[in-house]
């Protein structure tokens, strides 16, 4: 045992210096937000606090959820910083066009259009930042592009677009605007500008533009190449490991009856019921909200012509959408960990109950709380110095002020406590359960700890470096020692049930940890290809998420061994669909973080593909697929473990499992699958901006394709309607029992 916490020990110490080294990176180079913008005849254009005010109006007002910003955000609206672009590179070739030709310049001979692209590359490739002086200094005629690009966006916020989602008098003030577009510009300005002694970007040349010969640099190509050799030397190393282990799985005597039945279910356990109740409507309303977000897309402003953007905006509905996924499945997680504590040691520490009761009602504060000040900051309704704290951050995915944020923290840290005086006494014995325990404590550690990095980013912070704090919480957080957390959970209710060893369920988690972990630290980088980091972040980020994918590709064989342990005996089959989500579960590792995942993450398909509609398929398929439906299996075996003796009327949860299995599937491969390639076609044959564009997303084609989503929506909606009446109807029997 010892060499294998050698290895996970090592595995995670060396892969954080990595990751750190390349944070310490990130900050040296990370694109300059300039003193101010001036032109060639020393006009001022834009300062600094032009600039991060604006951002600030961005965030204010959704932020990424409402369009990208360098790829990352919604889908509906265009990304902001490719849309700028292109229109400034038109604006500025339309201006020369008209001054040396007084024609517009679609209308030049291709020879004069080819000069005056020439010209256009190199006054937008060239890098004027002074770091003396801190200016940047750009041609007279791109300031009448930022003239005319500002009034195109100030009517877009302004009086609204329906295409985009977005709302009237979305933003209004002047002012504002103003700052907002200063904002954008810079965005567009660190993705076209080649950094100092380099020919590539500051977002290494992200997004494709012809115009400026915004194109793929050599690094993307090649390493690209690098990240397919690894993922094929991984999956060879991990078939030589599987080969070379067969037989040597440690199998127990499987007991006649239940283990479980007629254990002391303690007061804490069967307080975390009503945690069960919590997870089963937030479920439901996140999948409500889903469907309005996704139909948004086709008409816009409104639901079925009832006009509810104007209450609940598609940013509104798409920030609750999202956020409410990773509440109610961190909450399915949390309640299974306090559930299990407990019967762990078998002891029952004094106030537990109590402790339990508290952070439920922490978990409510946080979850209602954020989610009235993110839309009172969307509407407006919020004091500007208030936003940041109580209102919306911009981010996806840590959407929540900086108050709520802090809260959860607190909420996570009073887990850890519970979790920790539970599993204490067992921990004390040094027996063969003590490795599993220990895994198990790190990885709560982790989880309560990890979400720190949230707070790792100010009002002001470059947005570079809060992109790379961000994914420290939606990458290490939630995709790394969540799944670790989930990993050790599986396990030891598997060992509970005496239906595999403990020592043997130990040995398997922490290798199965150290597998992950080795790719899943570093791994986080993919993430950052062309957020304004440097190559070397393109570099280990291709080679170390192709090592994630390697153990995915494998995740076959634990789904048939759970099978097989849910038909070990009789007494089993009450567990049946608890481990048959855990089964899917391994089917959706594979196809949706796997397939679907690695389909999206060498630099190369990321160039072409970030932030259009294949994300999302990676992001539903992985998100819910994976850790929603494990969420799903561990509140079925803690419901089934806090009353063994009850009998199930199981044809709700089987109807319920296969709809909301095959929903997913629908969703994913029949919409948002064909959309994400014809997008992603279109990315590559006339460049990003298109691919994200009105004129694109609102053909024919692509709105039928989007209406084709409505059949697996509904099927999955079904299907988790079905699961939320199973899980009442069960603590009315839990009720009921306990009155007799």
């Amino acid at each position: 045992m010892k060499k294998y916490w050698i290895a996970f020990s090592a595995v995670v110490i060396i892969s954080f210096i990595v990751l750190s080294w390349v944070g310490v990176k990130i900050y040296q180079q990370k694109p300059p937000v300039p003193e101010k913008i001036v032109t060639e005849s020393g006009e001022l254009v834009f300062t600094k606090s032009d600039i991060q005010d604006g951002q600030n109006i961005w965030q204010a007002m959704g932020g990424m959820e409402s369009g990208s910003v360098w790829g990352h955000g919604s889908y509906v609206a265009p990304d902001w910083t490719a849309d700028w672009l292109h229109r400034e590179a038109i604006a500025v070739l339309n201006i020369w066009a008209q001054e040396q030709y007084q024609k517009d310049f679609s209308n030049l001979s291709s020879e004069l259009q080819s000069s005056l692209k020439a010209r256009l590359t190199k006054v937008f490739k060239i890098n004027t930042y002074n770091s003396t002086t801190g200016t940047i200094t750009i041609d007279n005629a791109r300031l009448k592009a930022i003239k005319l690009n500002t009034e195109h966006y100030t009517d877009v916020f302004k009086n609204g677009r329906d295409e985009y989602a977005i709302p009237k008098n979305t933003l209004s003030d002047p002012e504002k605007l103003r700052k907002l577009n200063a904002f954008f510009f810079w965005s567009s300005w660190a993705a076209s500008t080649n950094r100092p002694e380099s020919d590539v970007t500051y977002t290494n040349n992200w997004p494709h533009e012809e115009l400026i010969k915004n194109v793929p640099t050599p690094d993307t190509i090649v390493w690209t190449g690098v990240s397919i050799i690894m993922l094929l030397l991984g999956i060879g190393g991990m078939a030589w490991y599987y080969a070379a282990n067969k037989g040597e799985v440690e199998h127990n005597k499987f007991p006649l009856n239940d283990p479980l039945l007629g254990a002391v279910v303690t007061p804490s356990q069967k307080a975390v019921i009503k945690y069960f109740w919590i997870v089963s409507a937030l479920f439901l309303l996140q999948i409500i909200l889903g469907v309005i977000t996704a139909h948004y897309g086709v008409e816009g402003g409104s639901f079925y012509g009832i006009p509810l953007a104007e209450i609940f905006p598609y940013v509104i509905t798409r920030t609750w959408h999202t956020q409410l996924g990773i509440f109610w499945i961190a909450t399915a997680w949390l309640a299974a960990g306090l559930y299990i504590a407990p019967a762990v040691s078998g002891v029952e520490p004094k106030g537990q109950k109590l402790g339990v009761n508290i952070l439920f009602i922490a978990l409510l504060v946080v979850v209602l709380g954020s989610m009235v000040g993110e839309w009172l900051s969307i509407k407006h309704l919020l004091p500007d110095q208030f936003w940041f704290y109580f209102g919306h951050s911009g981010y996806e995915y840590i959407d929540l002020g900086r108050f709520f944020q802090i809260a959860l923290l607190i909420g996570l840290f009073l887990w850890l406590f519970l979790m920790w005086r539970a599993i204490k006494p067992a921990l004390k014995k040094n027996d063969e359960q003590k490795p599993i325990l220990t895994l198990f404590l790190i990885s709560t550690i982790a989880i309560a700890s990890f979400y720190a990095a949230a707070l790792m980013y100010g009002k002001h912070t470059n947005l570079a470096i809060a992109e790379y704090w961000r994914w420290w919480v939606v990458h290490l957080w939630v995709e790394g020692f969540f799944e670790v957390f989930a990993t050790v959970v599986i396990a030891f209710l598997f060992a509970k049930l005496n239906l595999i060893s403990i020592k043997t369920a130990g040995q398997a988690t922490v290798l199965s940890a150290t597998i992950f972990l080795s790719g899943g630290i570093i791994g986080t980088l993919h993430h950052l290809y062309f957020s304004g980091t440097p190559m070397v972040v393109l570099a280990l980020g291709s080679v170390f998420s192709a090592l994630e994918v390697v153990p995915l590709m494998f995740v076959g064989y634990e789904a048939w061994e759970n099978i097989k342990l849910s038909r070990a005996t009789d007494w089993v089959k009450k567990y049946k669909w608890a481990i048959y989500f855990f089964v899917s579960v391994a089917f959706w590792n594979m196809l949706g973080a796997g397939l679907f995942g690695f389909m999206i993450n060498p630099p190369i398909a990321l160039y072409y593909m970030q932030g259009l509609n294949t994300t999302p398929v990676h992001g539903h398929a992985a998100l819910f697929g994976v850790y929603g439906m494990l969420g799903i299996g561990l509140m079925l075996f803690s419901l089934r473990g806090i009353r063994p003796d009850i009998e199930w009327n199981e044809k709700p949860i089987k109807w319920s499992f296969w709809l909301i299995n095959f929903g997913l599937f629908s969703m994913v491969t029949f919409s948002l699958l064909p959309v994400g390639l014809m997008q992603t076609w279109a990315s590559v044959e006339h460049g990003y901006w298109y691919a994200r564009s009105a004129e694109f997303l609102q053909t024919d084609v692509m709105q039928t394709l989007r209406w084709l989503r409505a059949f697996g929506d509904t099927i999955f909606a079904v299907g988790a309607v079905i699961l939320v009446y199973f899980v009442y109807q069960l603590s009315l029997k839990f009720k009921n029992e306990k009155s007799k």
